[in-house]
């Protein structure tokens, strides 16, 4: 896992222009069934992949912390808001509130999440390959195969699929 995890950067290095073409094409003019098939790719992914083999979302990048993220969490961890963010959280040049640092405080060292059950919207989304209307998220979605292998199957096999 850890050798694929490592080829992720550079293999979308690679294929940059070439994935970026073709998600343009797709956002020009997406398949009528696109979400249908993100689905379909996403969940076939997911039967293969175990996040707790990989969490390299979780050891390379922060998500976004919504309001209501951030209240639920604090809450579940007994802390008053202010302390929560003070503590955890800092404002991004987007004027978003993201972890302070990486790999994620909350990540043990065997790839659990202790606050899984209440975790951010953007982890619990991550890597946002079965969302609707998933042409709009291509920049997106061109960041996240640098850092997920399954995001990087899923693209690959819908390259393969969509003509």
């Amino acid at each position: 896992m850890q050798d694929l995890i490592n080829s992720l950067p550079k293999s979308a290095k690679d294929n940059y222009k070439q994935n970026k073409a073709f998600f343009l094409k797709l956002k020009k003019k997406p398949p009528k069934q696109l979400d249908y098939l993100m689905l379909e790719l996403h969940n076939n992914e997911f039967k293969r992949t175990d996040c707790l083999q990989c969490a390299n979302c979780c050891k390379t990048t922060g998500p976004l912390f919504t309001e209501k993220d951030i209240n639920r969490i604090a809450k579940h961890l007994k802390l008053k808001i202010q302390r929560f963010i003070s503590q955890y959280l800092r404002i991004d040049e987007d004027n978003d509130y993201v972890l302070q640092q990486t790999p994620c405080v909350f990540l043990g060292n065997d790839n659990y999440c202790s606050i899984y059950d209440v975790r951010p919207k953007a982890c619990r989304e991550f890597p946002h390959t079965d969302r609707k209307k998933f042409q709009q998220i291509s920049n997106l979605t061109l960041k996240n195969i640098e850092i997920c292998p399954a995001a990087h199957n899923i693209v690959e096999e819908m390259k393969k699929r969509i003509k």
